[in-house]
């Protein structure tokens, strides 16, 4: 069971933990100051906000994954291509640039 302290007992003790206390929390309203809680709870409860948010963060992972798969796609391509000279892979890829090519012609 809990000690219940009187204050008239230990008067220096108490003032040096409500100290240690008012210093804690001083420290956990800093902190929050520096994370913008207030930020993310207004983002939280206003709907258009969030919306916004979202549809903005959407539209630019599409539009770096499509620029992303047109950067791989290209070194790809280039790759491939400096392999054209080698005997049964430029055999094969030779073939594929004779069915690309046929295809634009029609």
């Amino acid at each position: 069971m809990a000690k219940i302290y009187d204050t008239k007992d230990h008067p220096f003790e108490l003032r040096h933990e409500v100290k240690r206390l008012n210093t804690r929390l001083d420290d956990i309203a800093t902190a929050l100051e520096k994370s913008d809680f207030l930020d993310m709870i207004e983002n939280y409860t206003n709907p258009k906000k969030r919306l916004f948010a979202n549809f903005t963060a959407g539209l630019s992972r599409g539009l770096g994954l499509t620029v992303g798969t047109a950067v791989v796609l290209a070194l790809l391509g280039w790759l491939i291509s400096l392999f054209v000279d080698l005997p049964l892979i430029g055999e094969y890829i030779g073939q594929l640039q004779r069915y690309i090519d046929a295809y634009k012609q029609q």
